[in-house]
């Protein structure tokens, strides 16, 4: 737990939330602060309806609880939702094996690309995990080590919480199903809970779903505000069942969640040569330890193999039901020549990818790498830095291969993806931050403005409301695959909203959606952020009539 904390932790206040993602959930949570309002969440003059806002409340609690920093505040939710995952994959392996299978179980979850990488970032996925392997947990342990009535009832709990966190978080409960085939068949030591406890369970399980919805259903069919009852559809049909059965982003070909398995999972998928064949021959002896949780992650990966849209993100979940099956078979496994010779490979591998490339950016010139860093607004020194930050890690994880070399090669595995984590997290992640994060443009903005100017945005993103100084005035999100407005209609009633007090009022703008009718020569650069330019539109610059039929193809000069 202590190196799991260094890993995940490692870089926690160097940096502010970075897209997609992070910087929406991030203004979410804020805006419970804000404004006291938990049900019915703002994004911008929007109501946010793509996720259930359960998330946002654990970010905003935790942002409180850091006093208000959001640096501080906003990654906590996931650092505690991945040491919480690691200690239940630990003591299900304590429990269903022995104490140095769930070590094993907790090391080979750690240090999985997915987990590590996903648990450093501020989304709802790490969160979900936790909720969905507690229920993993409580059911596994009812079902084949007499749990119990305690156990099953945190289960069903917890997968209602992951189901209003995000929806897929009931899927967790398919675990039963192979769970009742072994029963059928006799297998030994499955034991299914007796009928009164099924209700019980869905009757928690309601129970925990009704924290969300059951205030959400109150006061949306009861207030008549059509927004409401509009959002109620969208969240609860829209975004879980259209978005399942009809997906209109993120497509995928069919195979691409067990490419995510190969790669993702890496390392603990390099055993996956000899765990196949050891893994059939416990299920042919009718052991259910391995049955349940190689099952469960087998119909997770199915699930989400059915939808055109994909995201590596959603097998997640059975990961550390993969790391668990897997974990009695590494004792046996680190001492074969095999398994020890692949994981050395690997690190030597990314170990000299990572030393080779960061050379190639620092002593190229002018080189690809430089000019593409470049390209996005990087200083010649900021390169420099991230080229060396690359080349340490990888030079650290050569040094790593070469000193505990093949005898040992599973722990070396272990002390190099450590370090890469650690290393690149302190070294890269204030450099990046820069590019990924728009605080320079809105501290650029603050400064134009003065303390009196007041500042709406268009073709905006979740990331400057979050860091502006002041109130925005915003006129719509998008556009986006499931609407919201378009450039055209934002810009109209920002240019209204700016004639109304045309001596103190600016717009910030997205340079691909300047109109071609501004007077492009008084217009600033507010700066460069994530390859895209934002254009500050000061008052007297926008003629009567304009509208936008297309960007400006005259450059700003300011």
């Amino acid at each position: 737990m202590l190196a799991a904390l260094v890993v995940i932790a490692s870089g926690i206040g160097l940096r502010d939330p970075w897209p997609a993602d992070e910087p929406r959930f991030a203004l979410l949570s804020r805006y419970i602060l804000d404004s006291g309002e938990w049900l019915f969440l703002m994004r911008g003059d929007e109501l946010y309806s793509d996720k259930p806002p359960v998330f946002m409340w654990l970010q905003a609690a935790a942002i409180r609880m850091a006093g208000g920093i959001l640096r501080l505040g906003f990654l906590l939710p996931s650092l505690l939702a991945a040491l919480g995952t690691l200690w239940l994959v630990y003591d299900l392996g304590r429990r269903l094996w022995t104490h140095r299978v769930g070590l094993w179980a907790a090391w080979l979850l750690l240090f999985a690309l997915q987990f590590t990488f996903q648990s450093k970032r501020a989304q709802i996925d790490p969160v979900l995990l936790f909720l969905m392997t507690l229920a993993n947990h409580g059911l596994l342990l009812a079902v084949l080590r007499g749990g119990g009535a305690q156990a099953w009832g945190r289960a069903w709990f917890a997968a209602g919480l992951g189901t209003i966190t995000k929806a897929v978080g009931g899927l967790s409960l398919l675990l039963l199903a192979p769970a009742a085939w072994a029963a059928r068949r006799g297998w030994p030591g499955v034991q299914l809970p007796p009928a009164r406890l099924w209700s019980a369970g869905l009757a928690l399980f309601l129970l925990a779903a009704a924290i969300w919805l059951g205030p959400l259903l109150w006061f949306a069919l009861r207030d008549g505000e059509p927004a409401h009852r509009e959002y109620l559809h969208t969240i609860l049909f829209h975004q879980t069942m259209n978005r399942y059965a009809a997906s209109w982003d993120h497509h995928e070909p069919v195979w691409y969640h067990f490419s995510i398995v190969l790669t993702l999972w890496l390392p603990a998928a390099l055993a996956l040569p000899w765990a196949l064949p050891a893994w059939w021959s416990r299920l042919k002896r009718r052991d259910p330890r391995y049955l349940l949780p190689l099952a469960w992650v087998l119909g997770v990966l199915v699930f989400f193999s059915i939808p055109s849209g994909k995201r590596d993100v959603y097998v997640m979940p059975a990961l550390p039901m993969f790391c668990l099956a897997l974990a009695p078979l590494m004792p046996g496994l680190s001492r074969r020549a095999g398994p020890r010779r692949l994981a050395l490979a690997f690190v030597a591998g990314l170990g000299g990818l990572l030393f080779l490339a960061g050379l190639a950016m620092w002593l190229g010139d002018p080189g690809f790498e430089r000019r593409l860093l470049v390209r996005r607004g990087y200083q010649p020194d900021e390169v420099a830095h991230l080229a060396g930050v690359l080349a340490l890690a990888g030079g650290w994880m050569l040094a790593c291969a070469a000193w505990l070399r093949t005898r040992r090669a599973v722990a070396c595995a272990g002390w190099a993806l450590a370090g890469l984590w650690v290393l690149t997290s302190l070294g890269a992640y204030p450099v990046i931050d820069r590019y990924a994060s728009p605080r320079g443009v809105m501290d650029a903005v603050a400064a134009r403005l003065g303390p009196q100017g007041e500042l709406a945005a268009v073709a905006w993103r979740e990331q400057h409301l979050l860091l502006a100084d002041r109130p925005v005035a915003t006129f719509g999100f998008g556009p986006q695959p499931t609407g919201g407005a378009p450039w055209s209609e934002q810009w109209r009633r920002a240019a209204q909203w700016q004639a109304q007090r045309p001596g103190v009022r600016w717009i910030l703008v997205l340079g691909d959606a300047l109109p071609g009718c501004v007077d492009a020569r008084r217009v600033h650069v507010a700066g460069v952020t994530s390859r895209r330019t934002w254009l500050l539109v000061p008052p007297g610059a926008v003629p009567a009539g304009c509208r936008w039929t297309g960007p400006t193809k005259e450059r700003p000069s300011g």
